[in-house]
């Protein structure tokens, strides 16, 4: 896997405007157009989806590079995906579930921290990957297709089969890398040489045709 990290450095050209963004740091990676289950129950982040659900605004998801979930503050990557909340329950008191879906990526500039221990992020928010037409799409993207549909995926509901972009990171999702891959695979803005490592590693794993 070490040279799949290799393969991959990061290479975002954000906007200069600066937003501000609430920061959920997490040991996972939330990619554009993926979708994750939390369970919220620190007062912190309580506070942070109420507010987000009042004015329908997202949140940052950054993976940790430093710390830990619950407790002190955790150090963020600097590369994150905004989230915004599709779902929401608080079937036990104190707990509140949330089904987020991923928006585009921000990059963290700077950042402070509120006295409850919540990251406040300002952010600029990075392009979306061009759309390309490459070789490696067409092989990658029927066997995301027929992945997905052995699994009963919801995602065949919104499936954007002939988007590179899209393909890349449900594939990034679904194969067994780790979360440092993952990450890198988040900060590429490259798509072809995205799908270039995928298709690589499918090859390698013996699972195209």
């Amino acid at each position: 896997m070490k040279s799949i990290v290799d393969a991959v450095g990061a290479s975002i050209r954000p906007r200069e405007q600066l937003i501000d963004l609430p920061i959920f740091p997490l040991r996972s990676v939330l990619f554009p157009g993926g979708d994750m289950s939390l369970k919220v129950f620190e007062t912190r982040y309580m506070d942070m989806a109420k507010a987000c659900l009042k004015n329908s605004e997202p949140f940052g998801i950054a993976r940790i590079r430093d710390g830990n979930e619950v407790g002190t503050p955790a150090v963020p990557e600097a590369i994150g995906t905004a989230a915004r909340i599709s779902e929401w329950d608080m079937a036990k008191l104190g707990i509140l579930q949330l089904r987020v879906r991923g928006d585009r990526r921000f990059r963290l500039c700077a950042q402070s921290i509120t006295r409850a221990g919540l990251i406040l992020g300002k952010v600029a928010m990075i392009e979306d990957d061009a759309h390309v037409d490459c070789v490696e799409l067409p092989p990658c993207a029927a066997f995301l297709r027929k992945v997905l549909m052995q699994t009963g995926s919801h995602h065949l509901r919104r499936a954007q089969f002939e988007d590179a972009a899209w393909v890349g990171f449900r594939l990034t999702e679904l194969l067994p890398f780790n979360e440092v891959v993952k990450q890198k695979m988040l900060e590429l803005t490259d798509t072809h040489m995205r799908l270039e490592v995928l298709h690589r590693f499918l090859q390698n794993q013996q699972l195209l045709v």
